[in-house]
């Protein structure tokens, strides 16, 4: 009850802001750390400066600061590497230095061709000369699995009070993110052993899934918990157009497919327009898509002016975007290393105050943002 307060305070009132004339900037250059990573797609610094990354084909690997990869972790679940499905996102436990607990989100698959997001935590275990993960579990599946490989999600963000929040991408089946018996289209709110917080929108209904937050999201592949006020945000893909940010909170319906900004791949308009009445609008939407993947507010000083900005990444846009807030408002957008034309997969603030990107490619790299 706490944590809802907490967020009630915010006193949001939004109202739907479209994306502002961006502004470009060649001040920055990506320098490149690591290379020769497959469609890397999460990225988390340990306490010593190294870092886990995913790659989505089903791999997790250790990258010292240097750059030099570890061999591929044991101990990895096996994963639908299909599509869009694979290894997801990495989180490392609030008191990882303590239980060296880390989080995976990933495509687990399934009987018949079937496949579903799902969520695993296991303690990492390192030796002289390698590395595994021991005593894997399950803590959540998305209810049920399906056909397909595509709209996995799929980002982890622990909250203050340290339960962790999971977004689920509505499978392509645009339908059941408004659906309460499936997790289709839902942010998740779990306890970090997979038990359900006793405080969630829905603890108590038999007709809904006790672990939903939100509901009515088609694709976030963004989450970040915001510095100052301890909230979710998310981003979410759009089809044609309506890319969008949200604040999620608790029992509310984010409209997909109900409300969109965007239309169909056809061209022909979804649902029934843009607003309606009991449907959240988005703080902030882009139309055309820039295909967000991945986000980070920005709490450090290497680059002036930056401090509490939003960096998102973008895959279409194949740029880094950079958001200045007023509160809950953007008012402003910046959009650098356009001129690289790399698809931009996750944004992380690394510990020495350094921004780090991965670019989603074959040949996949860790970027360094620098100053020219």
């Amino acid at each position: 009850m706490r944590y809802w307060l907490a967020l009630a305070s915010l006193g949001l009132n939004v109202v739907a802001q479209a994306g502002l004339p961006a502004s470009t900037s060649n001040n920055y250059a990506a320098e490149t750390i690591a290379s020769g990573l497959e469609h890397p797609w999460s990225l988390a610094f340990l306490p010593d400066g190294r870092m886990l990354v995913t790659e989505r084909a089903g791999r997790l690997r250790l990258v010292t600061i240097d750059g030099k990869l570890s061999a591929p972790i044991a101990g990895v679940p096996k994963v639908y590497a299909s599509g869009q499905g694979g290894l997801l996102d990495v989180a490392l436990d609030p008191a990882f230095a303590q239980n060296r607990l880390v989080y995976l989100s990933y495509a687990e698959p399934g009987n018949n061709d079937l496949a579903g997001t799902a969520v695993a935590r296991a303690r990492l275990i390192e030796t002289a000369s390698s590395a595994r993960l021991e005593q894997l579990v399950v803590i959540l599946r998305q209810q049920p699995k399906t056909v397909g490989g595509a709209h996995f999600g799929s980002r982890l963000a622990f909250a203050r009070d340290g339960t962790l929040f999971v977004t689920m991408g509505e499978r392509y089946q645009r339908d059941r993110a408004q659906e309460l018996d499936v997790s289709f289209g839902k942010v998740l709110r779990i306890r970090p052993d997979g038990g359900i917080p006793p405080d969630n929108p829905y603890v108590g209904r038999k007709d809904v899934l006790p672990e939903i937050w939100s509901h009515g999201h088609r694709n976030p592949q963004s989450a970040a918990i915001h510095p100052a006020t301890g909230a979710l945000w998310t981003i979410e893909h759009g089809a044609r157009g309506g890319d969008e940010i949200n604040i999620p909170l608790a029992g509310r319906n984010y409209g997909w497919p109900v409300i969109t900004y965007g239309h169909d791949y056809s061209g022909l308009p979804i649902g029934e327009g843009t607003a309606k009445a009991g449907m959240e609008q988005p703080v902030y939407y882009w139309d055309p898509s820039i295909a967000p993947s991945g986000m980070a507010f920005y709490t450090s000083n290497r680059y002036p002016g930056w401090n509490g900005t939003l960096l998102v990444g973008a895959l279409k846009g194949q740029a880094l975007v950079r958001l200045t807030l007023k509160g809950n408002q953007v008012v402003a957008e910046e959009r650098l290393l356009g001129n690289a034309k790399q698809r931009i997969r996750d944004v992380r603030q690394g510990p020495d105050g350094w921004v780090y990107l991965l670019t989603d490619a074959d040949d996949g790299a860790i970027l360094r943002l620098k100053p020219r």
